[in-house]
């Protein structure tokens, strides 16, 4: 399974050419969703795995998907993982979930 994830600081956004790419209206951010891609999950970030979404960027190219201030990377991890985004100052990791009591 391959994850869309930013690896510098400022956060993750995407370009205006992805939402052109996903014909979505542009939201004027790059602030993508799950509801942009009719995702209903308690991982509220999903929609970072959706292939509609890792082949827009592939297409357009990962520095002309860049957000404003995003340096974005597709991460490959094993299939049926459970996983989740950590970020510090816009920096994410992809982790995998474990129980915690």
């Amino acid at each position: 399974m391959e994850i869309v994830k930013n690896s510098c600081y400022g956060g993750f956004s995407v370009s205006k050419a992805v939402y052109k790419e996903l014909k979505l209206k542009w939201d004027g951010y790059g602030y993508p969703d799950n509801d942009d891609f009719k995702i209903k999950s308690n991982n509220y970030n999903a929609y970072r795995a959706d292939l509609r979404l890792i082949k827009a960027i592939k297409k357009i190219g990962l520095k002309e998907s860049n957000g404003t201030h995003s340096e974005l990377e597709i991460v490959e991890i094993p299939d049926g993982t459970d996983w989740g985004i950590s970020e510090y100052d816009g920096i994410e990791t992809i982790e995998e979930r474990h129980k915690t009591w």
